[in-house]
């Protein structure tokens, strides 16, 4: 059997934490298996579906680095993959169920309908449902309201007693009573609009999907879906119902826990690599000892057996770890390219510009280790373009000392530079270590002023290859600068 596995969004919003997992784990499953992963736009809720939004999966998944083999933009033998260009396959099917007396004509209109939910709210009732008033119509009934045009619903007729078995590769067996199914669901509204079960089965069948891998949540649709494959007398597929995703408080994620939505994550500057290894062990297991995963080996060690029945919590800091990693990797070129677009966003740089690559690329090594996401480069960065406001007086002074003292150290620091130059920093940094001692200062105490003065900051890259790439005669302004407004304070 060619295994077909499916996502099946529904363009509504942006794609999230949560979708994205479960394409993400259909992937993997269909590639270890060496079948197909397809893309069908679920948009039969046209009051909020839009066209960004199935741009937002398509660019999504771009970003990401994993893709479908069959849907909209790409085709496929089984089009077309968008649900509303497939109602008349629907109604079809649906009037199919109605000759085979598996579902029937509702005619109850809007206004009996909210009486009867009134009235069983009233009455305390448990359950609030449809009455099945039109499942037990005369025929004659029936053909008079169908000839006078009357408007109507198809509803499937759920079994009225017994229960609904089905199975689960990860959960196993399970058994639903039938009168816990909502009472005679509509399959095909008034306007002909397919419901979300009536497509979503029948896609599922013509498509030929061989399993359907779907979150937990999903599980009390299960028997529905199982009475409505039988009712057409097909094979139901394969179901793996998948751990949740919680956040920390141990609800399911939501943007209460913060950004869920990729576009989110991607402004924020963490990397595809990042984002996918780590979704992919939420809830999954792969080897011992391993944390880190390029997508090609998550494909390779992919098995259902190794997905956790019990959900998965999502943690920010252990996701900022990964990213972090992957950051590391990064060759020099490989990470300037990735943070250039952050810079230009913050205008410290314009698209083309040769001069400022060179500094990105010979800043790459000072920053690394100290970027958590690319979008910390700007702010980490700026001082290597522009000269910023001067931070105050006590940013530049040493424990125990004042301005003046300050002043007195960069006019020091100042004679190195002037004497020594930027070429060879690692005789630089003797030079200073001997003159720290010759004036009985520590050494960190003589560079505290001279890194304010240099990068704005008491905290920054390494302090002697920065002025390396603003150039000696930068740096030796900045200094001066900083002397003058440290002897007017």
């Amino acid at each position: 059997m060619s295994i077909r596995v499916r996502y099946a969004p529904s363009p509504t919003g942006y794609q999230h934490i949560g979708g994205v997992r479960t394409a993400l784990i259909n992937y993997l499953f269909a590639k270890s298996q060496g079948g197909n992963f397809i893309l069908r736009l679920e948009d039969t809720d046209r009051t909020r579906c839009s066209q960004e939004y199935v741009q937002n999966i398509y660019d999504t998944f771009k970003w990401l680095g994993f893709y479908w083999d069959e849907g909209p933009d790409v085709g496929g033998p089984y089009g077309p993959y968008i649900q509303s260009e497939r109602f008349e396959v629907y109604r079809k099917y649906a009037e199919e169920l109605v000759e085979m007396d598996k579902a029937y004509y509702c005619f109850c209109d809007a206004e009996r309908l909210e009486k009867l939910r009134r009235e069983q709210i009233s009455a305390k009732k448990d359950e609030i449902g449809y009455d099945r008033h039109c499942r037990t119509l005369a025929k004659e009934e029936r053909e008079r309201n169908i000839a006078e045009g009357k408007p109507h619903v198809i509803r499937l007729k759920i079994p009225l007693d017994g229960v609904t078995v089905f199975e689960d590769e990860l959960l196993g067996s399970i058994e639903w009573k039938n009168e816990d199914i909502s009472p005679d669901p509509v399959l095909l509204k008034s306007d002909g609009f397919p419901t979300y079960h009536l497509a979503n089965i029948i896609d599922d069948h013509l498509m030929g999907i061989t399993h359907v891998m779907r979150a937990q949540e999903w599980i009390p649709s299960a028997p529905l879906h199982k009475i409505m494959y039988d009712a057409f007398g097909w094979e139901m597929p394969k179901l793996c119902h998948l751990p949740m995703v919680l956040g920390q408080d141990g609800h399911k994620l939501s943007k209460r826990h913060g950004a869920t939505a990729v576009n989110e994550f991607r402004k924020a500057g963490y990397l595809p690599e990042a984002l996918i290894n780590y979704i992919a062990l939420l809830g999954c297991s792969y080897e011992d000892g391993r944390d880190l995963y390029s997508l090609d080996e998550l494909v390779r060690l992919f098995k259902i057996e190794r997905l956790n029945k019990a959900p998965a919590v999502f943690d920010y800091q252990k996701l900022e770890w990964f990213n972090g990693q992957y950051i590391r990797q990064k060759s020099d070129q490989a990470l300037a390219d990735l943070v250039r677009p952050y810079l230009i966003e913050a205008g410290l740089r314009s698209k083309d510009d040769p001069e400022k690559d060179k500094i990105e690329l010979a800043a790459m090594p000072l920053i690394r280790e100290r970027l958590k996401f690319l979008a910390d480069a700007p702010a980490i960065m700026a001082y290597l373009y522009k000269r910023l406001e001067l931070p105050p007086v006590d940013s530049y002074l040493p424990k125990r000392s004042n301005a003046q003292d300050a002043a007195f150290l960069l006019e020091e620091d100042k004679r190195l530079l002037q004497s020594f130059g930027l070429d060879d920093i690692p005789v630089l940094e003797e030079k200073f270590r001997e003159r720290a001692q010759e004036i009985g200062k520590k050494l960190g105490d003589m560079l505290m002023p001279l890194r304010v003065a240099i990068t704005y900051t008491r905290v920054s890259p390494p302090l002697f290859e920065s002025m390396k790439i603003l150039g000696l005669d930068e740096s030796l302004e900045r200094i001066e600068e900083a002397i003058q407004y440290l002897r007017r304070a």
